[in-house]
């Protein structure tokens, strides 16, 4: 009986370990060896990790979670280049282990140009934009807090009391609902 090449063993997979070390030369890396400022880091990224454990009830049991480390150094000599090396290793049949290393540099101000001049566009249009509440009188502008615009930060900030949303695709969903609501007063 044929049945094929090779096998399909990509769906065993179930993170039990997530570790990222980074170095880089520039500002970022100089501001990132400040604790308060690592340690900011560190929880925007473990948020990460902490949503996809909570997206994945069927992978995770309830309190279960993936060693988490992330390690940020400051290495003057590197300049704008940023490295990064990531691991992730899984458990597969029969307690078995796999484990995917990644190595990226890349020139950390360029990769983040895109990113900022999107920012100021959509900062811009978000001023632009008034709403209500059925129950609210008068239209008002976003809170200058703004966090739709989260999909677009490592650290999103939110007004008081305003649960952070750290899922890019969550994050994704506020601004293509503002699009569409924006939209659809346009058209209407």
């Amino acid at each position: 009986m044929l049945v094929g090449w090779g096998g399909n063993n990509g769906s065993t997979l179930r993170p039990t370990s997530i570790v990222s070390y980074n170095h880089l030369g520039n500002n970022d890396g100089m501001n990132l060896s400040a604790p308060q400022t690592f340690r900011s880091k560190e929880i925007s990224q473990s948020n990460v990790v902490d949503d996809m454990v909570a997206s994945n009830g069927i992978l995770f049991e309830s309190g279960e979670h993936p060693d988490h480390v992330v390690v940020i150094k400051y290495v003057p000599y590197v300049g704008d280049s940023k490295r990064a090396m990531d691991e992730y290793t899984s458990e597969i049949f029969m307690g078995g282990k796999n484990t995917i290393v990644m190595h990226n540099t890349c020139e950390d101000s360029v990769l983040a140009a895109p990113i900022i001049l999107d920012l100021v566009l959509l900062a811009e249009l978000t001023t632009r934009i008034q709403f209500k509440a059925e129950y609210e009188g008068k239209f008002h502008s976003f809170h200058p807090v703004s966090t739709i615009l989260s999909y677009l930060s490592k650290a999103p900030m939110v007004p008081p009391g305003t649960p952070v949303v750290n899922v890019l695709s969550k994050q994704r969903a506020m601004l293509e609902n503002i699009e569409l609501v924006r939209l659809f007063f346009f058209f209407f």
